[in-house]
């Protein structure tokens, strides 16, 4: 059953992994950023691409096309660090490319696909079609949680 949050517009990042788009809620992104260096983690989980300092903080980076089951992508100037504020915790999404801000009505988002293959379906929490495309509205605490998890068995 998906968590629904009160009727009325809320503002998603829009982004790509591979070719699917998805979106995450704009409150909890602290911000956008080109393709800084990262710190490799040795034997560190693979979802971990690695660390960076943003003014100060040690932000971990996290590959998201590996929490989705995908392979490792390529590195172009498309890429970009989503640096996010979720249960207290900062970290890092790194993305294949940004999209745009959309405004969504939050009864107009659906529940996700039952086919999403099972990478893709914990951390999706709806689903929102526009004229262009399926934006899939990812959850930023069961991305959190997942790559915790990974992180602890990897441990």
């Amino acid at each position: 059953m998906m968590n629904r949050k009160p009727s009325g517009p809320q503002q998603y990042t829009t982004f790509y992994c591979d070719k699917s788009l998805l979106g995450l809620d704009i409150s909890c992104v602290q911000e956008i950023n080109r393709n800084q260096e990262l710190t490799r983690v040795p034997l560190g989980h693979p979802c971990v691409r690695g660390v960076m300092n943003l003014r100060g903080e040690v932000v971990t980076m996290l590959d998201l096309r590996i929490l989705m089951g995908l392979p490792k992508g390529p590195i172009t100037n498309r890429n970009r660090n989503l640096v996010l504020k979720c249960e207290g915790e900062t970290f890092g999404l790194w993305v294949d490319g940004v999209a745009d801000i959309l405004t969504i009505d939050q009864n107009q988002i659906t529940a996700p696909p039952s086919n999403l293959a099972l990478g893709e379906a914990r951390l999706i929490r709806g689903v929102y079609q526009t004229e262009q495309a399926l934006v899939m509205i990812v959850d930023p605490k069961e991305i959190l949680t997942a790559s915790l998890s990974g992180i602890r068995i990897a441990a």
